[in-house]
């Protein structure tokens, strides 16, 4: 019988013990739902990424290389029937935490940094890929340099949330960027970005989640300098919905654990998480992974990641949860091609 503790619900510890945390070898006997297997890797090993699923197939562009100096255009998709990856055009400019949404057979890459650390440089730009022609066009630029954010398509607009905006017009460094509550949405038919209420939390590094064409915005960082000029990178636990009808904000159960640069996707109704990193108290790469229910308001742990890592992508097919990329070891000198899925009841 589960218990449930201020919005957290506990399954018993005999379902976790099925699987080594921190192992590539997957060991839960693969008649116990749910469990871990693999994929085939990306062509390339990239982090902080944002995938979107678009006619059945998962997209993925951009990203930070090893060491992280290095950053990519590299575009690929995957298809989950076949268990291939297909290397696509480019993106025109390299990118990196650039978002990727999908509307009407096209796909919106938005914001994003360009750089190697510590030089990135938060971008405007809009980039729009079409499958059918396998070309990238120039969109519309957003209002305001932007990356680190969340995107979610509700109703065929593109909301883009949080993330990180440039300190000064001259921003050009790591440290000269800020968390951010912007919360702007995009209509491809007229082209247009017009502001909606911010959220309640500044952020970056966060995941979300479409669920009854509500937003659900969860886990991320606040960048926060300190009176004497130094620097934290604080996780926050927030979990907040936006109703894009109304225009309106509610905030409902924190994730139980603190976790930044971590992966979201929905399935069935419900929210699922998985990994992330933090810097305070110490350094950090989770293996912990969780599923939201937005009837309880309630938490419940899920058999943890095989490899922990952040920065990762993870999108959901079927009955299955592709997991992929990331990096394993905090920061961005880790990054790798693991691609592990996580099998659910159907």
């Amino acid at each position: 019988m589960l218990r449930r503790f201020r919005g957290l619900i506990f399954l018993p510890l005999l379902v976790f013990s099925l699987i080594a945390l921190g192992s590539p070898v997957l060991t839960q006997a693969q008649n116990q739902l749910p469990y871990w297997t693999e994929a085939a890797p990306p062509t390339v090993a990239r982090q902080e990424l944002y995938p979107e699923v678009l006619n059945g197939k998962i997209y993925v562009v951009g990203g930070l290389l090893s060491p992280n100096t290095g950053f990519s255009a590299h575009f690929e998709s995957y298809d989950s029937v076949n268990d291939t990856w297909t290397v696509l055009r480019p993106l025109p400019e390299a990118r990196h935490h650039i978002t990727l949404s999908a509307v009407n057979g096209l796909l919106y890459g938005v914001g994003g940094f360009t750089g190697g650390f510590p030089d990135w440089r938060a971008q405007p730009t809009m980039f729009i890929y079409d499958p059918a022609s396998n070309t990238w066009t120039g969109g519309t630029d957003l209002p305001a340099a932007r990356a680190e954010g969340v995107s979610a398509v509700v109703d065929d607009k593109i909301y883009l949330i949080g993330g990180r905006v440039r300190a000064t017009d001259d921003a050009r460094l790591f440290n000269d960027h800020i968390a951010s509550v912007r919360n702007e949405v995009f209509d491809p038919t007229i082209g247009r970005w017009t502001a909606r209420a911010d959220a309640p939390t500044a952020r970056n590094s966060a995941a979300a989640a479409v669920i009854d064409r509500k937003i659900y915005v969860v886990g991320g960082r606040n960048f926060v300098r300190n009176a004497d000029g130094t620097t934290q990178q604080v996780n926050v636990p927030n979990l907040e919905v936006y109703d894009p009808e109304l225009d309106r904000w509610v905030t409902r159960a924190p994730i139980p654990q603190a976790q930044g640069g971590l992966a979201a996707t929905a399935l069935n109704g419900k929210l699922y998480v998985f990994g992330g990193e933090q810097w305070v108290p110490e350094q950090k790469v989770f293996a912990e992974s969780w599923v939201y229910d937005p009837e309880t308001d309630g938490w419940e742990a899920l058999p943890p990641l095989p490899t922990p890592r952040h920065g990762l992508g993870a999108s959901a097919i079927g009955n299955r949860i592709f997991v992929f990329g990331g990096g394993t070891q905090t920061g961005g000198n880790a990054a790798t091609a693991i691609h592990e899925v996580l099998v659910l009841p159907t």
